[in-house]
């Protein structure tokens, strides 16, 4: 599953379904690009900087802390179901991915190059000075 579309859609979807004088902001630009709340003001609502909101919009959910996505939803105004969502992708998209590791066997015996090298070692380091 791709968690970075998945958060990057909904958050974007959630946030374009917001209007300014519903979450207490006022309306100073009625002309909007696209409509619904822009990320400056999903961040203001959330408290988090413009910068960090973009990322999360975009999917990068590496390190977020578990207040992030309550604070979020707060901005947006999610309802259980929808803030639910929110922490389940933010905690799978948050998780480390475990890759499985195949044990290989180590070999018992000395390589020839090793052995080969060892043998012409048997001198004492003394006599060689």
């Amino acid at each position: 599953m791709d968690h970075r579309r998945e958060i990057s859609e909904f958050l974007t979807s959630r946030r374009g379904r917001g209007r300014p004088q519903d979450c207490g902001l006022p309306a100073l630009d009625d002309r909007r690009r696209v409509p619904g709340l822009k990320r400056e003001e999903v961040a203001l609502l959330a408290g988090v900087s413009v910068d960090y909101h973009a990322r999360l919009e975009r999917g990068q959910l590496g390190a977020v802390s578990a207040s992030v996505p309550d604070a979020l939803g707060d901005g947006l105004r999610l309802d259980d179901a929808e803030r639910q969502h929110l922490r389940d992708v933010a905690d799978a998209a948050g998780a480390p991915e475990r890759k499985l590791r195949s044990r290989t066997q180590r070999p018992t015996a000395l390589r020839p190059g090793v052995r080969a090298l060892l043998a012409g070692c048997r001198v004492p380091w003394e006599s060689r000075l």
